[in-house]
């Protein structure tokens, strides 16, 4: 009987960083060296077990056929159709026994195959060398090259390559991987993301030409006094540098100064140049630009600036992490044409593409390392390898990848140590090493509240209160903080609907200098493509331990459609303040830019009456340098020949197309009030209630004789009206489990408002009106709210008032308060009010006023998991199946096809089944929006608390 011997997988569950790779360099592309991608259809196996199998899978000849195949870059749990495992989400816990640096026998492992041959005109064997580049392998790889065994490595972000020069052959080179989802990197991988096994990012056999470039190290500063720019490149490998536009001909290691334009955000300027060396040619994008710490503030180019930025996660809904060009490209572009000036690149390095997408196009970047170990929290940081000497090589080892391969691009103003991973010598070793590595930039880390390693005070989700305190300089803490800007990392967590307080954030932002902005969380929902569940979230594919939706938290859902948070955050953070009374016919104009004036931008008016624009021009506004404000004249309001609500709109537009916009793409917008509304149309009750054995007859309505309840309006079926508190909770309502303040959506339906009941106290017919009292109040309190709607008509109009009065010690907010009703039929809305999306009391900065049209389900926003949605806010006048509403005061409009019950009940899109009934609310009031989902609920503002409140509608027949 004979044994098989398992192979040795020690170095799973090994420290280090791993074993046979190159030292870390920039990575780039050359000119004129050979590359082949290995791309592609690979044969694959699947394994339970780390050493399932042996090692004869990479020696030539090995029979794969009956081997399935997988798609290189990707993860295989996200291909055939679950034959190859599932995805795992958990936010912070780890998927697997905390027992650093072992892992569980039960480690899927994929075999992965490919044959491939050298290219025809692929430089002879013997000339130079060959490097295998492997840019992203989760979370742990084993290579061999024609059945040689080259190394093995960890840090699955980061990329690693290995001379394999002497190993080729011109036809039939066999290239083996081995890679296993769990292992010691793992514990340094606890992002809140899918755990996605594969290898996800390219994979490239480069050719080395003798005396090639090697590495190399761009040093391109800006002096903002002088107007110089200084270039200097370090190199591995001597040679000559060139920028052809600026007359620049020097020698690796030697200076060069001459007048040049600065890299910003906003001007982002490159200037091209090449490096050659004895045998390659690398062509260099090059920008200049200064960051420095100084008077306490992180400037660039002697400006302080101010972060408008977004944490972004690499994410596609059926690819996950392996993402193509086109695709990086949207991200960026999505982002510049929302005002988006910055982008935190939650908690990883990125592909190496999207950062050459933010040179070119402008955004400021933090780039951030490969490390995260939140899941320690859970046992107080005991064992927390940042604070372990033993796994220092292996934090440094992620650093340097990190910095060396990314340092040439003039975006990355900030280093990131990583993402909450508690504190330790190890972080201490990583920002030492960086910051003497590249003393151009600034070090950033969020959990060193002390600022022992890092270059500013960094915090995420501190609630507005704390935040100002900060700014004010009161927020106490170590002499060496105090003196530190301040950057939210991460804020307005956009889980679902929401984030609501942005606005509120900013202002404090622009108001104290210390303030240096932040990162709304996050850009994208992680939602997974799924054939029954539309987009599938934690818990969906059977994990024992998940977080649920709380991976679909974006700007942006798993489509890369625009959510209504990402059209608020655009026009909270404009680069453009328009203000102004609109009485007095001037506008107030200031520049929000840091660096850039407003040349590149037109300005148009409009005098728009009840919603609909009469008239529009164009409006001359200077080219106002940043922090400059011009107060500019509006023309004289045209004669329209009609009364109602008049008001100018100014917006500022691209005056011509860029590399991000279209001309005419809309940068910001304010509108500015001329006129008020004018009270509800009167409704004389001029004709009172009558009845007969079965209903009450008033002016075009009809309703029930014993409940007064309403049946129709003008031949339209009416079901239902009657007072409504209640909404499915956001994501928002219902808060975080880990949180220890109030959270909305728990103490609702603790308090009854999803089970409200709705006592019926008398219907009286008086000569002029119906009226109908009641009590609304839940079961098991004694709270409630007496309400009481009046009816009156005019003969053709109908007009109810709607009263309330709480009884009872409320101690907590409504969801909402106002009506709800059912229509038969509608489809087309039209509604003169705030638009064209939807919007709440803290998310109504992006709400406009104009006359809008939409269909009914249109007016739904997608939230991945289905909640409250669709209101839209400041609605005077709205029509829909066949009624027309007006209302008194303003309010929130709502209507859908499945009731709030059924919204509420539904885990995913797929669930709501549309009705023959539309359920339309016009609300008095809504809660607000908060961001509790991660961070602080509403502002006591927009709390919508329990008080006396009266409310009036005019239904008529819509003409």
């Amino acid at each position: 009987m004979s044994f098989r011997t398992p192979p040795s997988v020690d170095y799973v569950e090994d420290f280090s960083p791993g074993n046979g790779a190159l030292p870390p360099r920039a990575w780039y592309a050359s000119s004129d060296a050979a590359s082949l991608s290995l791309n592609g259809s690979w044969r694959f196996r699947l394994s339970a077990t780390a050493d399932a199998e042996d090692d004869s899978f990479a020696e030539d000849g090995y029979d794969a056929g009956d081997w399935a195949e997988v798609s290189v870059p990707g993860h295989w749990v996200l291909q055939g159709d679950g034959a190859f495992g599932s995805p795992i989400y958990t936010n912070h816990l780890y998927p697997f026994p905390v027992d650093p640096p072992r892992v569980p026998t039960e480690n899927p492992t994929g075999d992965h195959l490919r044959v491939f041959d050298l290219p025809d005109d692929w430089p002879a064997l013997t000339e130079g060398g060959s490097v295998l580049r492997f840019d992203g392998v989760e979370s742990c790889a084993r290579v061999w090259l024609n059945g040689t065994d080259i190394g093995e490595f960890k840090g699955s972000r980061l990329p690693h390559e290995f001379a394999v020069g002497h190993l080729l052959k011109p036809t039939g080179n066999v290239l083996a991987v081995r890679v296993h989802q769990w292992s010691a990197g793992s514990y340094l991988e606890d992002q809140d993301q899918w755990w996605l096994p594969g290898i996800f990012r390219d994979v490239t056999l480069l050719h080395r030409p003798a005396g090639s470039a090697l590495d190399f190290f761009v040093h391109a500063s800006y002096d903002h006094v002088g107007g110089l720019g200084t270039l200097r490149v370090e190199s591995d490998v001597d040679g000559r540098v060139t920028v052809p536009s600026l007359d620049i001909d020097v020698a690796t290691g030697e200076s060069a100064t001459v007048p040049v334009e600065p890299w910003t955000a906003e001007t982002p300027r490159l200037y091209d140049g090449v490096l050659v060396t004895e045998g390659e040619r690398v062509p260099l994008r090059i920008g200049f630009r200064t960051v420095a710490l100084e008077d306490g503030l992180i400037k660039v180019n002697g400006r302080a600036i101010l972060f408008k930025g977004v944490n972004r996660h690499e994410w596609h809904p059926e690819r996950g992490r392996a993402l193509d060009l086109e695709t990086m490209r949207e991200d960026v572009l999505l982002m510049k044409r929302h005002n988006i000036n910055a982008v935190r690149t939650s908690h990883y390095p990125p592909h190496p593409a999207f950062l050459d997408l933010c040179d070119e196009y402008g955004l400021w970047v933090i780039d951030e390392c490969d490390l995260e170990t939140h899941g320690f929290t859970e046992q107080a940081w005991r064992d927390n390898p940042v604070d372990d000497d033993r796994w220092t090589p292996a934090l440094l080892d992620r650093a340097a990848r990190m910095v060396e391969r990314d340092k040439n691009h003039p975006s990355i103003v900030l280093w990131s140590l990583g993402n909450e991973a508690g504190t330790g010598r190890g972080l201490t070793a990583m920002a030492e090493w960086i910051h003497g590595r590249d003393s151009s930039r600034l070090v950033h880390y969020e959990g060193d509240w002390g600022c022992r390693d890092t270059d500013m005070y960094s915090r995420m989700y501190a609630d507005h209160a704390e935040v100002e305190r900060i700014g004010q300089g009161l927020d106490g803490g170590p002499h060496q903080r105090r003196g530190l800007p301040f950057i939210q990392c991460e804020y307005g967590h956009a889980m679902g609907n929401g984030p609501g307080g942005i606005a509120d954030y900013q202002r404090l932002f622009e108001a104290y200098d210390r303030l240096q902005g932040g990162f709304i969380w996050e850009w994208i929902d992680h939602g997974i493509k799924h054939p029954e569940l539309g987009y599938a979230y934690g818990g969906d594919f059977g994990e024992e331990l998940h977080d649920g939706n709380f991976v679909c938290d974006g700007l942006v859902f798993p489509d890369r459609k625009p959510s209504p948070g990402l059209a608020e955050y655009k026009k909270v953070i404009e680069p453009v303040r328009i203000e102004g009374d609109g009485g007095d016919g001037t506008v107030r104009v200031t520049n929000r830019y840091d660096f850039a004036d407003l040349s590149a931008l037109a300005f148009e008016w409009a005098y728009d009456v009840d919603g609909e624009t009469v008239e529009a021009g164009a409006l001359s506004v200077p080219a106002l340098a940043p922090g400059e404000s011009a107060e500019v004249k509006l023309p004289e309001p045209p004669a329209h020949g009609r009364g109602g609500e008049t008001q100018w709109t100014v917006r500022a537009l691209l005056a011509g197309d860029t590399a991000w916009g279209k001309k005419d793409h809309e940068v910001a917008w304010a509108q500015l009030p001329i006129t008020e509304r004018s009270s509800l149309p009167s409704v004389p009750a001029s004709e009172g209630p009558s009845a007969s054995e079965r209903q009450i007859r008033l002016g075009p309505a009809s309703f029930d004789v014993r409940t007064g309840a309403l049946l129709t309006i003008g031949g339209i079926d009416v079901t239902g009206l009657r007072l409504d508190v209640w909404r499915a909770p956001t994501d928002n309502d219902e808060g975080a489990s880990w949180q220890t303040g109030e959270r909305y959506g728990e103490l609702w339906r603790k308090y009854g408002m999803h089970r409200m009941q709705h006592r019926l106290d008398g219907v009286e017919l008086g000569d002029d009106a119906l009226t109908v009292r009641t009590r609304v109040a839940p079961a098991a309190w004694e709270v409630g709210l007496r309400t009481v709607y009046r009816w009156t008509s005019d003969g053709s109009r109908l007009k109810l008032t709607v009263s309330v009065a709480p009884e009872g010690d409320w101690t907590l907010p409504l969801p909402r308060l106002g009506i709800r009703f059912g229509l038969p039929r509608a489809d087309r809305v039209k509604w003169f009010g705030g638009g064209p999306g939807e919007a709440y009391p803290d998310t109504r900065s992006a709400s406009k006023l104009g006359l809008w049209h939409s269909s009914v389900d249109e007016l739904q926003t997608p939230y991945v998991r289905p909640q409250e949605n669709g209101a839209r806010a400041d609605t005077r006048m709205a029509e829909l199946g066949g009624l027309r509403i007006e209302g008194e005061p303003e309010f929130w409009f709502t209507a859908r096809r499945w009731t709030t019950e059924q919204l509420d009940a539904a885990g995913h899109l797929t669930d709501l089944e549309p009705g023959d009934t539309v359920w339309v609310n016009l609300d008095h009031g809504q809660q607000g929006i908060g961001s509790q989902s991660c961070g602080p609920g509403p502002l006591p503002q927009y709390e919508l608390r329990a008080s006396p409140a009266e409310f009036s509608f005019v239904f008529s027949k819509d003409a």
